[in-house]
């Protein structure tokens, strides 16, 4: 999380709480030591930020105090609203994190939202592969080494270039270009038994392989049970 980004959290959080923060809450809601709160802190009040208390004490925004609106309707408010929400039935803790942060700048904004609740049921357990640096590599156009084991057991060995997560119900599935077949493949990453994030890199050829991906395969209807 980027120092903005955390000074806009602490600012929304304190804006939401009911009495004093401590610095430890803070931290704890952040992912973050309280040393770091306490530098953010000092920050933003030598930005003329209103905030009033002191460590040990706690912290509170002083009343008035306004960020820039979101330019939602109320429906697109409401549809972000739920999106959010459905982000933990992904099993993705980076992106519930996410997602958490980006719903208090939504409440405050749109307070109605809260009147919007989803259920949480969806992928019972964490994929074997961190997913935040999962979504990196993707981003980076960087190559990952997999051993897969598919639906009937047999293992191989693969080198992909990830493309594309699809989040199902029971499963979350990666779209990769597969060295070893020579050409676009899903793999259920629970059903990866080790993995190694490599150096090597795929840059520039990514947007190709989606391209064709969406015009071959995207609108297909995909079972995760057979991979």
């Amino acid at each position: 999380m980027s120092k903005t980004t955390r000074f806009f959290e602490v600012i929304q959080l304190l804006r939401a709480a009911k009495r004093p923060l401590l610095a430890r809450e803070l931290a704890e809601a952040l992912e973050v030591s309280k040393r770091t709160i306490y530098r953010d802190i000092a920050s933003l009040q030598a930005m003329q930020t209103p905030i009033l208390g002191e460590p040990g004490i706690g912290y509170v925004m002083r009343k008035g105090y306004d960020l820039p609106p979101l330019n939602l309707d109320v429906e697109e408010a409401e549809a972000v609203a739920v999106g959010l929400s459905l982000i933990a039935r992904t099993g993705d803790p980076g992106l519930w994190r996410a997602a958490g942060r980006a719903a208090r700048k939504l409440h405050h904004t749109a307070p109605g939202t809260r009147n919007l609740v989803t259920s949480s049921w969806g992928i019972e357990s964490t994929p074997p592969v961190d997913l935040t640096t999962l979504r990196r590599a993707i981003r980076t156009e960087t190559k990952l080494a997999i051993d897969y084991a598919d639906a009937e057991g047999a293992a191989t060995r693969r080198t992909i270039w990830p493309l594309v997560l699809i989040y199902y119900v029971d499963a979350v599935m990666i779209v990769g270009w597969c060295e070893l077949r020579r050409d676009l493949r899903h793999f259920r990453l629970d059903r990866v038994t080790a993995h190694r994030f490599l150096e090597d890199s795929f840059a520039g050829q990514g947007d190709a392989l989606i391209a064709r991906w969406e015009k071959t395969q995207k609108t297909e209807t995909v079972s995760t049970k057979d991979f």
